[in-house]
């Protein structure tokens, strides 16, 4: 069913019902022909608004700070599985209290913590996230296997054996990629850490798998996960974050002014690159308009331009069918996963609403943010 965007309030996220549950039906449908447990990797995607329909689906999730991990306690009601780079002391009791999984970065910050684990009334099952060195992302700042990485153990840093009481491993290595990119990390994986395989319980297999996206070959994901569990006998868990909200939902925006300098048109909208879809800045990627395309000789062009200050607050150049004039809605394609987590208040601009387009054709506002947002968080 089409979403109206023209009944949407501007500037408004929205997601698609019926697109994240065929989502949701088919990360569950993997999860169930694969044996492994597929939980939301919360830096992706925490719009807990509609956690009531993911809950139909999937039961757990990651979380990569205390209050992420709060957040699927309260929220999903599970204990999460808990990856940081550094825990904190003060947290840790926290960490402990909402965590059935607890992931640490390196061997230090586990023996750090030890104590806490073995005193602690309720069994937390304690791992490494481990750095195999290999990985195909071709954006650096997404690369946790870049030199010099803070980001896990090596297994050179394992040479004298895994640290006693160490149930599982935990690697993530991947960016929006397809199974046969998993099964070549998991062939450096075995081939460096397989020795520990016998000695655990559990691998995490972390984020990075696009199950959702056109073309994904998820026959061969399955039988890769089930291939591995049956020749090492160890639980199998993935935490996708961007496949769960992947093309499921929109952010609205609207034209508010034209400007002309040196022959190149912008149209000014009531949303900020830099505050509202800040990885198109830091990417940099350029994102999908409804209704527009690449500049073409002939067709009215224009840049984009954000509602904050900052001189780059832009991205373009589009052609459009017509030209633009203030009140003209633009529709961002596909900004439901990070973008929405990413967010900020800069300048003070307008935080967009966040709202769903129900499976019968309505549409429900979730959360409008006001000054009151902005105030509070710098109080």
């Amino acid at each position: 069913m089409s979403v109206n965007y023209n009944i949407i309030p501007s500037p408004c996220y929205v997601i698609d019902e019926e697109r994240f549950r065929k989502n949701l039906s088919l990360i569950k449908n993997v999860a169930d022909e694969s044996g492994a447990e597929i939980i939301l990797a919360f830096k992706g995607f925490a719009m807990w608004g509609v956690f009531d329909i993911l809950k139909e689906y999937v039961g757990g999730a990651a979380a990569s700070s205390v209050h992420e991990a709060r957040l699927c306690f309260e929220m999903i009601g599970s204990p999460a599985h808990t990856y940081s780079p550094v825990y904190k002391e003060n947290d840790f009791r926290s960490i402990l209290k909402y965590s059935s999984h607890i992931s640490f970065n390196s061997v230090s910050q586990y023996k750090k913590y030890l104590g806490a684990l073995k005193k602690n009334r309720k069994k937390v099952s304690p791992g490494l996230r481990i750095n195999p060195e290999f990985s195909e992302i071709s954006h650096g700042i997404y690369n946790p296997c870049s030199p010099g990485s803070r980001l896990g153990v090596s297994a050179e840093d394992l040479r004298n054996g895994l640290p006693e009481g160490i149930e599982g491993l935990h690697f993530h290595v991947l960016f929006e990629s397809d199974s046969f990119a998993l099964e070549k990390v998991l062939k450096v994986v075995e081939a460096k850490f397989g020795d520990f395989f016998g000695q655990i319980k559990w691998i995490n297999m972390g984020g990075g798998h696009l199950i959702t996206r056109k073309g994904y070959d998820t026959g061969h994901l399955i039988k890769i996960i089930k291939e591995f569990k049956s020749g090492t006998g160890l639980n199998v868990i993935l935490e996708p974050g961007s496949a769960f909200a992947w093309d499921t939902g929109e952010l609205v925006a609207t034209v508010e002014d034209i400007v002309e300098n040196q022959g190149i048109k912008t149209a000014i909208l009531d949303v900020s690159f830099t505050a509202h879809m800040p990885d198109c800045l830091e990417m940099p990627y350029k994102p999908v308009i409804l209704g527009a395309i690449a500049p073409v000789r002939g067709k009215p062009v224009y840049r984009l331009g954000g509602n904050s200050c900052l001189s780059g607050d832009v991205m373009g150049e589009w052609s459009f069918e017509n030209e633009l004039k203030p009140g003209d809605r633009i529709i961002f394609l596909d900004m439901i996963h990070y973008t929405m987590v990413k967010t900020t208040t800069f300048n003070g601009v307008q935080h967009p609403a966040i709202g769903i387009w129900t499976k019968e054709g309505k549409f429900r506002l979730i959360r409008k943010f006001g000054y009151r947002d902005y105030r509070n968080r710098l109080s």
